[in-house]
């Protein structure tokens, strides 16, 4: 007989996780680090829910029976392709039927199979219980190009806890953020990350935190992490203008040229006309140097104003203009340990 297991210890458990949902179900979010093992296609799901309704829980069983039936053997093979040691962790959506036909399945081929109470349901239930932890928090904040993403894994890179959430999103906050980097997330999957690794980090030390705005690109910060951050103290970091210039240019510097003034004409109305007309015309000329410059007077702008509307907020700067990253770092760390009340 398979195990059961509410979520903390189902997710404590070392062994593979295998989603029987459907491969929409599982693409729309799911676990993360889960195997999608479905039981049925989007469309034999869709067949299955339609029969139910209109025949009732026997029929639908019956067509379910016929259409899984050929997929047995390629089920089992699939599995112990994924879990050579023979035990895996196994839920569909609510811990009902198609986890316990395929826990079945299995545990008579000769694995060892524990089932999670409730399903996947029940794991988004813990998403939003472990956003709402509280947890202290550093806004590490700055004007586009500043290198912020850089400084927070020098950060990770000397033992503080850090949230990416840019790295969990795949994109950079901006018009051009998603230049170069996978597709998105859904937003309910952004939260399964973003839940996953904050219960990994402690509540009796800091967590620097890149300031974001509430969306990043298409992926909305929940708000259980969102309000904390906009309260948190900022350490705003300062370089030059050139050298934010010269970070951006290591960004996007090899970005396509047709992806970059696609994401300038997107700005078009808050840069303003003209400066987009320029820009474009120093991205087509292979001047990006000139077109960031031009584009950075928007930014700038946003930045200031967002910054401005945390009047009761700790706010510290550090001038890191010709500073390493490791010696902007050592900077940051001595500010926070020094001087933000909470972490005393």
């Amino acid at each position: 007989m398979p195990t059961s297991l509410a979520i903390d210890e189902f997710l404590r458990n070392p062994a593979p996780i295998l989603d029987v949902r459907s491969p929409g179900e599982y693409k729309q979010a799911h676990i993360p680090e889960a195997y999608n093992l479905p039981l049925f296609s989007n469309e034999e799901r869709a067949q299955v829910g339609t029969c139910y309704k209109q025949y009732g829980r026997e029929s639908a069983i019956e067509v379910g029976l016929a259409l899984v039936g050929p997929k047995l053997i390629g089920l089992v093979q699939q599995a112990k392709a994924i879990a050579p040691d023979r035990h895996v962790r196994l839920h569909c959506w609510r811990g009902g039927m198609r986890s316990s036909s395929v826990a079945w399945l299995l545990e008579t081929a000769g694995l060892s199979v524990t089932l999670l109470e409730g399903g996947y349901k029940s794991f988004r239930r813990w998403v939003r219980e472990t956003l709402a932890m509280p947890k202290p928090i550093i806004s590490l904040g700055g004007m586009t190009g500043t290198g912020k993403t850089a400084l927070l894994k020098a950060l990770e890179q000397h033992g503080e806890q850090t949230l990416d959430l840019e790295g969990l999103a795949n994109h950079r906050g901006s018009s051009y953020g998603n230049l170069g980097l996978p597709a998105q997330p859904s937003t309910e999957h952004f939260e399964n990350l973003i839940a996953l690794n904050w219960s990994m980090l402690s509540g009796d030390r800091p967590v620097w935190i890149e300031a974001e705005s509430r969306r990043i690109g298409s992926c909305h910060v929940p708000e259980e992490l969102f309000y904390p951050m906009m309260a948190a103290p900022v350490i705003q970091v300062e370089r030059s203008r050139d050298e934010r210039i010269r970070n951006l240019l290591e960004d996007y510097g090899d970005v396509d040229p047709s992806g970059l003034i696609a994401a300038t004409e997107r700005i078009q109305k808050k840069l303003g006309g003209l400066r987009t007309q320029e820009a474009v015309g120093a991205i087509q000329e292979g001047d990006l140097a000139i077109a960031a410059d031009i584009i950075l007077h928007y930014y700038d702008k946003t930045y200031t104003y967002d910054l401005h509307k945390k009047r009761d907020v700790q706010i510290y700067k550090i001038d890191a203009r010709g500073l390493t990253v490791d010696d902007c770092t050592q900077q940051l760390i001595e500010i926070a340990r020094s001087q933000i009340k909470f972490l005393q």
